[in-house]
């Protein structure tokens, strides 16, 4: 659920062997958390108004050469349609006066898009370098500045793809590698908890952050296939649990990032003759496209997990989709100590990689705790790789009896 490799492996004695004892242990659990954090973290989760609600309000009221400007939350088709409708003057007007809109509609070009999340980034760098020199700024609130400016800063870096940005709270934002407008195969790298701004890239153990996880899928795909037309996001533009509390033991903001998950499907570049979609969802992220997966449309033909705590569902067969399902988790995840129960909002359901549940397990050869999974070297990225650019053939499956991930588990054709 979390991305803590400093707190190391769980020993297993902490659970037992016995499923009864796992599940009062899970309850203890439940109730130290709500006797230290109550249920604010179920109650109190409506998104503060920031700079994008007072950008979206200007949006609302504006209009281009006497045109009503559309909703932005239209469906990605509508958007498009719009844009197309617009002269280059025009797109760059509204990109230079509502980055903050226009760097996250889902039917604006892509690289209108990366042009208009420049400006709003180059804002954001200025606000918080100002904030920087606020003496009413306690020592941690002027941290906290400096990190997110030196953030600002390395995402403003040249060459960097930018496909939405959100300062808000702890913020939002998504990256692309490779060329999206053009791609055939697409994959989405889905982080989980502790996902925001700051978090969105790490110069240390750069393949536990969501840009270093892309950014080594990338990589490992073109090695896989040096011809394919193939991009990969590195999606954090959802608002993920802040820690191991209540949010990340509940279903309610995975649901809220299903939501958005679709969307980012949906809006994919209608001009790219996009074939197949990837999904790699680690943690918490496992959860949301668990709960997405139903709703996906058909061109998101895999959906791969790893150190999931759970999909929301006991079965593969219950996500409801005919993409195909994989999973994979290493030895010494401590992931695999968090009991697989659903009690109400309580829990995420049955183990992934469990023989019953019927996903296709994979190997996690070579990678090391709950962040290893993109390594480069690690069975888990070389899988991750083929299946993102079709080459299910080579994929190496895990030992034992669930280590079944033979390409003939009902699926869509296989590519």
């Amino acid at each position: 659920m979390s991305s803590f490799p400093e707190l190391g492996s769980p020993p297993t004695s902490w659970f037992g062997d016995s499923p009864v004892w796992r599940t009062v242990l899970a309850l203890a659990v439940v109730f130290v958390m709500l006797a230290t954090t109550g249920w604010t973290a179920i109650r109190n989760h409506g998104p503060d108004p920031g700079p994008r609600e007072a950008a979206v309000t200007a949006w609302l009221n504006g209009s281009v050469d006497g045109r009503e400007l559309p909703d932005p939350e239209a469906p990605p088709a509508t958007l498009a349609e719009f844009f197309r409708s617009l002269n280059p003057t025009q797109e760059n007007r509204l990109a230079r006066q509502y980055p903050l809109v226009v760097g996250n509609l889902g039917g604006a070009p892509v690289k209108l898009r990366y042009q208009a999340n420049r400006i709003a980034l180059d804002e954001a760098r200025k606000t918080a370098k100002k904030r920087l020199n606020d003496k009413h700024l306690t020592d941690v609130g002027r941290q906290q500045a400096g990190r997110l400016m030196h953030r600002f800063e390395s995402m403003l870096s040249r060459g960097r793809q930018i496909l939405a940005f959100d300062p808000t709270g702890p913020g939002r934002a998504a990256e692309v590698f490779g060329d999206l407008s053009r791609a055939r195969q697409v994959s989405v790298v889905v982080p989980g908890v502790d996902t925001n701004l700051v978090n969105f890239e790490r110069s240390q153990r750069q393949t536990s952050a969501p840009v270093g996880m892309a950014r080594s899928l990338y990589n490992a795909e073109r090695a896989e296939r040096p011809g394919a037309r193939t991009a990969v996001v590195a999606w954090a533009d959802y608002t993920a649990p802040a820690g191991l509390g209540m949010d990340a033991a509940i279903g309610r903001l995975a649901e809220d990032g299903a939501v958005r998950l679709r969307a980012l499907v949906d809006s994919l570049p209608a001009t790219s003759p996009v074939s197949r979609v990837s999904l790699f969802c680690h943690s918490y992220g496992s959860v949301v496209c668990g709960v997405a997966a139903s709703k996906l449309p058909p061109t998101v033909t895999d959906i791969a997990v790893a150190g999931s705590p759970g999909m929301r569902t006991e079965s593969a067969a219950g996500l409801g989709t005919r993409a195909r399902v994989w999973a994979t988790r290493d030895a010494d995840d401590w992931i695999q100590d968090i009991p697989n129960l659903e009690i109400g909002q309580l829990g995420h359901g049955a183990d992934p990689v469990a023989e019953g549940f019927g996903a296709r397990v994979l190997s996690a050869r070579g990678a090391v705790g709950h962040t290893g999974y993109f390594d480069p070297g690690t069975d888990s990225l070389e899988n991750f790789a083929e299946i993102g650019v079709g080459a299910l053939d080579s994929v190496t499956c895990a030992s034992g009896p669930a280590g079944d991930c033979r390409p003939d588990v009902t699926g869509p054709e296989e590519v």
